[in-house]
């Protein structure tokens, strides 16, 4: 059965379109028009400008295309929205965002506390991993597909978690404490630990879990989400199995899989950044590390002379 009887609006999320395209313009205006009235002399980059770009395409092709009406029938699909959104989508809004732009946003009073003690790597890593595993408990997830604004609300702290998880990594504000790439490695290899037990559930499970992709009633309430109800009562549908011949454990092992390798493509991405950026630094200052070398080595001849 098409998915193009669900109508446009289902389809492409105008209303979406409207939002993205207000929040590009309100970014322009602050990071270019406004930029003097909060005392900044740095223009805004090209690169900024482009990830941010970057950033509203992505949030409209995974929640306002086709792609968002996928993922309500498939768990497949699911998957591959939730690791674009959550993996992905943040890289290009932490680099995006100028950071003058980033320090009035967390140094607001009621935000500066919270900020900082959610983004410590320790605490940031073991939130979003938390939420995102409790998410993708099948009591958990049937419940809050069953409620448009219990569903909106969660994923949208389940994206935040995912900002506060990448902040110690990719922040470059000025004066702030930064990790060594040693730490970084640490941090993105625990990520991709800490998230396979969920990954594991979902893609060694003998049966489907999920009501919303596999009871028809269910999965009609689900559908509201994203469809207009006035639409949906006057189609006669039965369930997803209508425009998939996907068996739904099938369906289901398969999103925990391609979940798994996009996390690992992505975090992959970063690892690879990371070493290249730290190996040419270190290139580029052999005198220092040959200092270093020196003064370690003298420090351990003078500890060995005292004792």
């Amino acid at each position: 059965m098409p998915l193009s009887i669900f109508g446009f609006q289902a389809l492409w999320s105008p209303y979406l379109i409207g939002v993205l395209v207000f929040i590009t313009i309100i970014y322009f205006l602050v990071t270019v028009k406004w930029r003097n009235d909060f005392k900044v002399s740095e223009p805004l980059k090209k690169g900024e400008a482009i990830y941010f770009v970057l950033a509203m395409i992505t949030i409209y092709i995974i929640k306002g295309s086709p792609v968002d009406l996928m993922a309500h029938i498939m768990f497949t699909m699911h998957m591959v929205q939730m690791a674009i959104l959550l993996l992905l989508v943040p890289i290009f809004l932490i680099k995006g965002i100028p950071w003058w732009v980033w320090k009035v946003a967390i140094e607001a009073p009621v935000v500066r506390t919270l900020f900082k003690v959610l983004t410590l790597p320790v605490v940031a890593v073991f939130v979003f991993i938390g939420l995102f595993s409790f998410y993708h408990l099948p009591s958990v997830l049937d419940y809050i597909k069953l409620n448009e604004t219990l569903h909106g609300t969660y994923t949208f702290v389940l994206f935040l978690s995912a900002i506060f998880m990448y902040w110690p990594l990719i922040q470059n504000m000025p004066n702030s404490a930064k990790m060594k790439p040693l730490h970084k490695l640490a941090y993105i290899i625990a990520n991709a630990v800490l998230i396979t037990p969920a990954c594991g559930l979902i893609i060694f499970a003998p049966n489907a879990m999920y009501e919303t992709y596999t009871n028809g009633d269910a999965w009609l309430k689900a559908m509201e989400l994203c469809v207009p109800a006035s639409t949906l009562s006057g189609l006669s549908l039965s369930g997803p199995e209508l425009f998939t011949d996907m068996k739904p454990v099938a369906d289901q092992q398969l999103g925990g899989v391609l979940m798994k390798i996009l996390q690992e493509l992505i975090f992959g991405v970063l690892i690879g950044t990371i070493f290249t950026r730290w190996y040419r630094s270190e290139q580029k200052d052999p005198d220092k590390i040959t200092a270093d070398a020196l003064a370690a080595h003298q420090k351990k001849w003078e500890s060995q002379q005292q004792h």
